[in-house]
């Protein structure tokens, strides 16, 4: 071998090893941050335009539309008033991951009409939900009547690529409380057509200790969405211990642990923030408040900003 070969077989040796080296120290593609959106309930004293401009300024990225009685948009109106108010939320900046409905299986009334609407806007995900228990009757068996009900609806998504995403509450006589029983429902039911909206506050009043881990664990790859806000127990004025809402950062919600439970899953969205502590109706979905509307922006986008650094914190 000559001298100028040798030279070129080391340097190709040399540019193969920097090569490699630089593959192996390249950081895997950082998954995408989580955008938040605002539930439209607590907005439902501004609609349209007012409501585009409010959750744009307040720097939310999205908004989950109530879609349903006394929402934003009507379900019997679904198909004329909803594509018009999702363009002007797009108009300025605005996602519409998912509404909230009220539809409880494939057999609500507009349901298919509301699927049909969402599909053609690329609306993915929709809230249903609200089962209750009959104390006078054997759980087993209104499991068993609940999962056809379930595997229809999941049928219907299905053909318009949809997902329902049930709505996880607390309190006595409530289907989703313990999240155990969803996973039961829905463990034969492709995600991608049904899966569950995971409330963490709620999660956190029927298990504060360790339960609410459990419940989030066993969602699995049914994780679809995920609602915070923040609430503490304290005494009401009988004396009874109850969950109160609280703003973010003032309550019992361990939001840090939380959202480090969410980095290591690959939930994307859609998350979204909910407000129910006193906030002069805003709280409660009235069209009309007992505050400044100012008063209940500021309040909203201090709740954002502690959310917003939690998710930082966890990567995400």
């Amino acid at each position: 071998m000559s001298a100028n070969d040798a030279d070129e077989v080391s340097i190709s040796r040399r540019a193969l090893l920097a090569t490699g080296a630089l593959l192996v120290s390249r950081p895997a593609r950082a998954k995408a941050k989580l955008k938040v959106a605002v539930f439209s309930k607590h907005l439902q004293f501004v609609q349209g335009e007012d409501l585009a401009t409010a959750a744009a300024g307040l720097g939310f990225d999205g908004v989950d539309l109530t879609l349903r009685k006394g929402g934003h948009v009507e379900p019997a109106s679904v198909a004329r008033d909803l594509p018009a108010l999702v363009a002007t939320l797009r108009k300025h900046g605005l996602e519409v991951p998912m509404v909230t409905t009220d539809i409880a299986d494939a057999g609500t009334p507009f349901a298919e009409d509301i699927l049909k609407t969402l599909a053609a806007l690329g609306i993915r995900n929709y809230r249903f939900g609200a089962f209750q228990w009959d104390a006078a009757k054997p759980y087993e068996a209104q499991l068993e009547a609940m999962r056809p009900r379930l595997a229809k609806l999941a049928a219907l998504n299905a053909r318009y690529q949809m997902c329902a995403m049930y709505h996880t509450h607390s309190g006595v006589g409530l289907v989703g409380a313990s999240i155990w029983d969803l996973w039961y429902l829905m463990r034969d039911l492709d995600p991608k057509a049904m899966g569950v909206n995971f409330d963490v506050s709620h999660a956190m009043i029927e298990g504060g200790l360790g339960g609410w881990i459990d419940s989030f664990k066993i969602t699995g790859d049914h994780l679809r969405g995920i609602a915070v806000k923040d609430f503490a127990w304290g005494k009401d004025a009988k004396g009874a211990y109850r969950a109160q809402w609280k703003p973010m950062g003032e309550g019992m919600v361990k939001l840090a642990e939380f959202f480090g439970m969410v980095a290591q899953t690959a939930f994307e969205g859609p998350l979204q923030m909910h407000f129910e502590y006193p906030l002069g109706g805003a709280n409660n979905g009235a069209r009309t408040l007992t505050i400044p509307k100012e008063d209940v922006f500021a309040a909203m986008k201090k709740d954002l900003e502690h959310v917003r650094r939690t998710l930082a914190k966890a990567g995400l």
